[in-house]
């Protein structure tokens, strides 16, 4: 059964700052991302949780991780993130055009990838470098992680996404009150010493495959 989370538009001003506990989060409900449905995968499995609120300008979002093993060498805009420890929103932000989704992944250092797609893998675009610094991100890590953490570590990645970025790149229906989203939410690892790739809302492919906007919950801005 496909995932539906409840976007409320925030009623106070927000720093990207990586803090979990701040305010702005503490009223909040967060959606898990727990879902691992792939043989090929290990048994780890990172505890793992997402937040999302609005504006008028900005899609805010915060992952929350519990992880064991860590690793992030990925640092150039665009680069293989998911190789890293990584967290990633897939989105089709236009309820007439829902096998259009722009995929949004970061590491644990905050490195981005984003790119827009017209179908699963179809016509695939990245976002132009210059225009992925208008992300705001701020995460735990500063540095890259060459040699894996092999110990309990949490860490937190935030960023606000501007609503004008996304309509550079494709038809977007602007949040407000009864507006919904197509969207999926993911942990991956795949060069990591416990590689893994677990969602938010289920995806029933034999392989993994993120790239599924058909398998998208629901994203319900109120």
């Amino acid at each position: 059964m496909k995932k539906n989370y409840k976007v409320v538009k925030c009623t106070q001003s927000n720093t990207i700052d990586a803090d979990w506990s701040k305010p702005f989060w503490q009223d909040i409900d967060s959606a898990e991302i727990c879902l691992s449905h792939w043989p090929v995968q290990t048994e780890h499995q990172p505890e793992t949780k997402v937040k999302i609120q609005y504006d008028n300008d900005y899609i805010y979002v915060i992952f929350h991780v519990k992880d064991c093993y860590i690793r992030s060498v990925a640092s150039e805009v665009n680069d293989d993130v998911w190789k890293d420890s990584c967290v990633e929103f897939f989105f089709s932000p236009s309820p007439g055009n829902p096998d259009i989704y722009i995929n949004l992944e970061a590491n644990c250092c905050g490195v981005i990838l984003a790119q827009r797609h017209t179908g699963p893998r179809q016509n695939s675009r990245f976002f132009d470098i210059e225009d992925c610094t208008n992300i705001q991100i701020a995460t735990t890590f500063t540095e890259p992680i060459y040699k894996e953490i092999t110990t309990p570590t949490e860490w937190t990645l935030e960023y606000a996404v501007p609503f004008d970025l996304i309509a550079k790149y494709t038809d977007i229906s602007r949040p407000e009150s009864g507006v919904k989203w197509n969207a999926n939410f993911y942990k991956c690892a795949d060069d990591c010493s416990y590689p893994h790739w677990i969602t938010w809302s289920p995806i029933a492919t034999k392989q993994p495959d993120f790239h599924q906007p058909g398998y998208f919950g629901i994203l319900e801005f109120s």
